[in-house]
């Protein structure tokens, strides 16, 4: 009887811990399943992300549109100043003439650099005649004529024309759209240079189509060469002015 009351405890004994056993197992394979099931994310919450994505990429895209657009004239501005520079440069540097030519009439708008030799001139003391260097402007920005009753930069014109050069000792009807640099740094009428009274002062008006406030000028004074950069600002009573850059 000993022996069989022995031999029952111990067969309950272990009847007992594969029970618990088995107990321990079916609850860690209901944790997993539920791990697993919590791991993914639903299409409610996926649809929600990329919605908030898209407005926030849409909302950026439209607060750095007008950044874009002010760059762009800044460019352009930066280009003409450049271009005049270089032309200058070029004419003392090499003791000869170089012509800037200013075109409205293409898109994108342009300004042309170009050796122009006057007569008896038939190449730099290099022996090499350059070619043409073409700045372009961006799409969006072009020479326009200034918001209306604006004081031209330095009194040259009126403003009534987008380029406007070609003002000498002999003459003020400006609206010239080439210009030429002389080996003596001056600008002059044309590639002989011949001095006084063919001095060539003007200014070149730039700017975005329906935003005043991008616009900016460049001019010239022909004695010699001096280049001012100019950016259009509000002033009282609606009206506008420009100031040095």
């Amino acid at each position: 009887m000993a022996v069989t009351r022995v031999f029952v405890t111990i067969c309950h004994g272990a009847a007992s811990r594969r029970k618990r056993q088995m107990l321990m197992r079916s609850l860690g394979t209901n944790a997993g399943h539920r791990r697993h099931g919590a791991s993914g994310f639903s299409l409610v919450e996926m649809v929600t992300v990329v919605a908030i994505t898209i407005t926030l990429t849409v909302v950026s895209v439209i607060s750095l549109v007008p950044l874009l657009q002010t760059q762009h004239v800044v460019n352009a501005y930066n280009m003409t100043l450049a271009a005049l520079r270089q032309a200058r440069d070029n004419a003392v540097a090499q003791r000869t003439s170089y012509s800037v030519t200013f075109s409205n009439s293409v898109t994108p708008k342009t300004i042309a650099v170009a050796w122009a030799p006057a007569s008896g001139e038939t190449a730099l003391p290099s022996g090499n005649v350059p070619a043409t260097v073409t700045y372009q402007f961006p799409t969006d920005v072009a020479f326009l004529v200034p918001p209306s009753g604006t004081p031209a930069p330095d009194s040259y014109g009126t403003g009534a024309n987008a380029i406007d050069f070609g003002y000498t000792a002999a003459s003020t009807t400006g609206g010239a759209t080439t210009i030429y640099f002389c080996p003596d740094g001056s600008v002059q009428t044309s590639n002989l240079c011949s001095g006084f009274g063919n001095w060539d002062g003007g200014v070149v008006y730039l700017g975005r189509s329906g935003n005043a406030f991008s616009d900016r000028a460049v001019d010239l004074w022909g004695g010699t060469g001096r280049i001012h950069g100019w950016r259009l600002y509000p002033a009282s009573g609606g009206t506008y002015q420009w100031i040095r850059q």
